[in-house]
């Protein structure tokens, strides 16, 4: 484990988080899949709250970077359940959720759980880097070949070539079946607090116009959407990142 790492049990599993001491509102980092926290944008989100006196605590999903258990056992509402066991332990106050890609759809889920518990005020906003809500089924499922379905019906998994490591992704069943459980697309969102969405637009994994569909998806909220007309998916050049905390300090200082 990497010195500073604290580390939460949840199911069972040990979940690594690492929190930059300072003032609130806390900034809540959520990586997306297969991705960690110690990601170029999670550092700069970390350095910005050193910076600036801010708090800001990040983590490991569940079978990502250091924590423990393994990634095909993991699934959307897993990793849900794991983000809500940080924030309930270690985000003090008011937060600014900032997800990228499935750490978008796992923000809004935290979003919505904390609606229903009564407890949006906890929120200040939330800053969605390419978020990719219901990404298994609108996104991954209809590019399955006829072979990878009749691997996931016979054998519960598939492998899918990834564009950012040398090996393969298995996809599992449980993780299809589970992301259609979490699914939030198909009517509207409320989630009690503004929302600011970066979106590349040559964007190769999740196209802008999914970005457009969750904007109008969010009736009830104030929604700003910046499209970064050469952005790709990662939004990680420097000029990506400094728009990225540009939005976070500016729902942070709201």
């Amino acid at each position: 484990m990497t010195p500073g790492t604290e580390t939460i049990t949840v199911a069972g599993i040990d979940i690594a988080v690492r929190i930059e001491d300072g003032a609130g509102p806390t900034l809540v980092w959520l990586s997306g899949f297969r991705s960690d926290m110690a990601g170029s944008k999670a550092e700069a989100l970390a350095e910005f709250g050193r910076r600036t006196g801010r708090r800001v605590v990040r983590f490991d999903y569940s079978g990502h970077g250091v924590s423990g258990g393994r990634f095909v056992d993991g699934t959307i509402g897993r990793w849900a359940d794991e983000a809500m066991a940080v924030i309930d332990r270690f985000a003090d106050g008011p937060m600014v959720l900032v997800g990228s890609s499935m750490g978008g759809w796992i923000a809004l889920l935290v979003a919505l759980r904390l609606q229903a518990a009564g407890r949006a005020d906890r929120l200040k906003g939330l800053v969605l880097i390419a978020p990719a809500p219901d990404f298994t089924s609108r996104l991954m499922e209809p590019s399955f070949t006829d072979a990878m379905r009749i691997d996931l019906a016979e054998h519960g998994r598939t492998e899918i070539p990834s564009a950012y490591a040398p090996e393969p992704t298995v996809i599992t069943a449980a993780l299809i079946e589970d992301g259609r459980r979490q699914a939030i697309l198909d009517g509207d969102i409320r989630v009690g607090a503004p929302v600011h969405i970066l979106q590349g637009m040559r964007d190769p994994d999740v196209p802008f116009r999914h970005a457009m569909l969750l904007v109008d998806r969010l009736v009830h909220d104030d929604v700003v959407l910046t499209l970064i007309k050469d952005g790709d998916h990662r939004l990680s050049r420097p000029e990506d990142v400094a728009r990225i905390l540009a939005a976070v300090e500016g729902l942070a200082s709201a």
